[in-house]
């Protein structure tokens, strides 16, 4: 009985243990829907650029998914995946892509006026 128990036990203490933890994450579209306010463009500890969402105590960081957006009249900007940003010429990307492309301004991005398919995934902060 004693063997059987204990068995028991430890599967059930790796199983607990072993289960995912629940991530509370939402969309950006869900949270500006509720009223979140949306910073300024900055990045996180580990680089990653985004905006923070906030309403009361509640804040959230949601990531940039754009990787280009125009800026100014005939600059382009690019967004690598360590954070860092490339400047570029407009007309020789849009004359390589093929002519003008459906890209967010970078000023835009820079103040919080956002697009929903600029935005990637949403994580709540602790």
């Amino acid at each position: 009985m004693t063997a059987r128990f204990s068995l028991f036990s430890s599967l059930i203490a790796v199983a607990l243990l072993g289960a995912p933890v629940v991530a509370q994450a939402a969309s950006f579209k869900e949270l500006s829907g509720q009223g979140y306010k949306v910073g300024a463009l900055s990045s996180n500890k580990a680089g990653i650029r985004g905006w923070n969402l906030s309403k009361g105590s509640d804040r959230y960081f949601c990531e940039m998914r754009a990787t280009m957006a125009y800026s100014g009249k005939n600059g382009m900007v690019s967004f690598t995946s360590a954070g860092r940003m490339i400047s570029l010429d407009r007309n020789t990307v849009e004359k390589r892509l093929g002519g003008s492309l459906n890209l967010p301004k970078y000023e835009d991005l820079k103040a919080g006026r956002l697009r929903t398919d600029d935005v990637g995934s949403c994580r709540k902060l602790m």
